[in-house]
């Protein structure tokens, strides 16, 4: 297991906040999107485009490149801020999040936006897609690896559980999934809406590897992803405890703010406050 240097440490947090900034001023542009659940997986999606994952915004469609499927759609703002802080396409293009004619949808799609794996949306399809591209990867004896991040709510869709029982027959240790477990889904707590806990124990219960972490500790969550490597019996979950909004106080723990976008007024104070203005 490899550790993280300091200045590893430091590029990542960088990146996350600088994801984090982008991810607000997009919403703010377009006045509609999800910030809420964007500004929770900033970390993960640092963590992975620029230390984790091997991929190269050149060659975008590279076949030896990991794969990466945001399960979670409607969080498309953190995988359009990741990717243009990657250098896939401008960071002006944020600002155009939403609008026709243009390359960044309200979810992503795979064929007008580079660095797009799979277009998602519909949750419960994400992590099916993954798992097919790992076992793909199986099949031709390929070295990739596939990442897929999930929501916490979207695990009351029934796909999602013959996803992992899929994954966990074929035995796919190229796949590691992420559970942005943030306890919050547009109506509000997952608890009361339609519970899908105890969330570790049930992918244990389609032979995944579980893991639990602190999904805003940069270290933890590159031991995680190390051990879900080292894995060679099946897939790997990574739980991430995560707190909806992350980074933006007035945010942070609210389920109004999953799919409500900053006034202009709002916009400007919360990326000041994210990077420490």
């Amino acid at each position: 297991m490899t550790t993280l240097t300091q200045e590893q440490l430091q590029l990542v947090e960088e990146k996350a906040k600088a994801i984090r900034a982008s991810i607000i001023r997009s919403v703010t542009a377009a006045k509609s999107g999800h910030p809420g659940g964007s500004l929770s997986i900033a970390d993960i999606m640092a963590l992975l485009y620029f230390l984790e994952m091997k991929v190269d915004p050149k060659n975008p469609k590279d076949p030896n490149r990991d794969r990466f499927v945001l399960s979670k759609g409607h969080a498309a703002p953190a995988l359009y801020a990741t990717l243009a802080e990657k250098g896939y396409f401008p960071k002006e293009e944020l600002l155009n999040l939403r609008k026709i004619d243009h390359i960044l949808q309200g979810h992503p799609d795979m064929k007008y936006t580079p660095g797009v794996d799979m277009s998602t949306g519909s949750l419960g399809q994400g992590i099916s897609a993954a798992a097919g591209m790992a076992l793909a990867g199986k099949i031709d004896n390929a070295g990739y690896r596939v990442y897929a991040v999930l929501g916490d709510g979207e695990l009351e869709e029934g796909q999602v559980w013959e996803a992992a029982m899929f994954a966990g027959h074929y035995k796919l240790n190229n796949l590691t999934a992420f559970v942005d477990f943030n306890g919050l889904q547009i109506d509000g707590d997952i608890r009361e809406v339609l519970s899908p806990l105890p969330i570790p124990e049930k992918f244990k219960a389609f032979n995944w590897n579980v893991i639990e972490v602190d999904g805003h500790n940069i270290t933890e969550l590159h031991n995680a992803i190390e051990s879900a490597k080292a894995f060679t019996e099946g897939p790997t979950c990574i739980v991430m405890h995560t707190v909806k909004g992350k980074g933006v106080k007035e945010m942070e723990g609210q389920a109004g703010w999953h799919g409500k976008a900053p006034s202009a007024e709002q916009g400007e104070a919360f990326v000041n406050e994210i990077m420490g203005v």
